[in-house]
């Protein structure tokens, strides 16, 4: 993200509402405390820090999820940041249950260039969007397939969390990858065949039965 932002890390805002007090940690998490002297007053976390929400490829607010369990789900909290003259939590709610919004004020995005997205990429990553950029412009893709190589860009640079089925395709391609040439499969195959025998070789040792099969 931003780097100007990091100075926040290491940091906490709080703000009291009522008998709850609120408590932003950028870049680690939000909590909310109860303060009563109820035996069981309610203290815990609304959400460990997780990715950025980008909208118009602009930094517009973090989101915390994973906190505590609430019924069948965790707690999430977005966190939206806003131009104020000083850092400080301004607003709690809590719009659906379990699910909490910020509004945390700092003179670190009043600048209009403050949350922009692309100046916080790599060059690589810079070139894949100017090239989605121009596929646009020269209408070789749709406006939706440009803002899927966005989020793909976003997820990339590690400000967006790809979705498990992403990290599995990856990991696959990853596999295919290691493939690509006949001497690798070939060097892979000897390898795979010299640990089979050591493992023969072990399970006879301890007395096992070996069953090959027409995939040996």
């Amino acid at each position: 993200g931003p780097a100007h932002l990091f100075r926040l890390a290491g940091k906490c805002f709080s703000f009291v509402e009522s008998t709850y007090k609120y408590e932003f940690c950028p870049f680690h998490n939000v909590t909310q405390h109860e303060q009563t002297f109820r035996w069981n007053a309610y203290s815990g976390i609304l959400g460990i820090w997780h990715e950025w929400e980008i909208d118009n490829n602009t930094f517009v607010g973090m989101w915390m999820r994973e906190g505590d369990s609430c019924e069948t789900k965790s707690r999430q909290t977005k966190v939206h940041l806003l131009c104020g003259k000083s850092n400080k939590l301004a607003y709690v709610s809590e719009p659906s249950t379990c699910v909490y919004s910020l509004t945390f004020e700092t003179p670190l995005v009043c600048h209009p260039h403050s949350l922009l997205v692309y100046p916080t990429l790599t060059e690589a990553l810079q070139r894949k969007w100017d090239e989605a950029e121009q596929l646009l412009y020269d209408e070789l893709i749709t406006d939706q397939g440009y803002k899927k190589i966005l989020k793909e860009v976003f997820e990339e640079a590690g400000l967006l969390k790809a979705t498990e089925e992403k990290e599995v395709e990856k990991q696959s391609k990853k596999i295919s990858l290691e493939f690509e040439t006949v001497e690798k499969c070939s060097k892979e195959y000897r390898q795979l065949s010299e640990e089979i025998k050591q493992l023969k070789v072990l399970l006879g040792q301890h007395g096992i039965a070996y069953k090959a099969n027409s995939g040996e």
